[in-house]
């Protein structure tokens, strides 16, 4: 997740994102109120989700950190995409226009218009249980998932 603040690029590494709507494409993210991200969204309005690459473990893991975000930025190779940092080498990911913040306990959850989507081949980082995991043996979903998608 990453966002620019008045310092530079920012970014942490999020356990909470998910779609909201497709119609409007909105995209949910979760802050805690002490993140410097979060601080970084509310200066620019603006959001990157970025879809990491299985081979991205450290990048997960530097983005998790108390580091420095100029250190942060300084590990890694990057781009500006719609106006959010976006690191390379990643599958995918989506950049938002901040729509609002909502309380949510230690969190905030801040909801944005999607305003930009991209997707490169590769196989994602996937964290569950406390470790990394690689997805093997990929299908295609049954014909009733793109069905129900499509709606009546």
């Amino acid at each position: 997740m990453t966002s620019f603040g008045p310092e530079g690029p920012s970014g942490m590494t999020a356990n909470a994102v998910a779609s909201l709507s497709l119609d409007p494409p909105l995209f949910i993210v979760c802050f805690d109120l002490g993140s410097r991200t979060l601080a970084a969204v509310e200066a620019s309005k603006r959001f990157g989700v970025s879809f990491l690459a299985h081979d991205q473990e450290e990048m997960a893991a530097v983005f998790a950190s108390k580091r420095p975000e100029t250190e942060k930025f300084e590990t890694i190779e990057w781009s500006e995409r719609a106006r959010t940092p976006a690191p390379d080498g990643c599958i995918g990911g989506v950049a938002c226009e901040l729509r609002e913040l909502i309380p949510g306990g230690d969190h905030l959850v801040g909801i944005g218009d999607v305003v930009d989507v991209w997707s490169n081949p590769g196989e994602p980082l996937v964290f569950q249980a406390g470790s990394y995991w690689r997805l093997t043996g990929a299908e295609e979903a049954p014909p009733e998932v793109d069905q129900a998608l499509e709606g009546p």
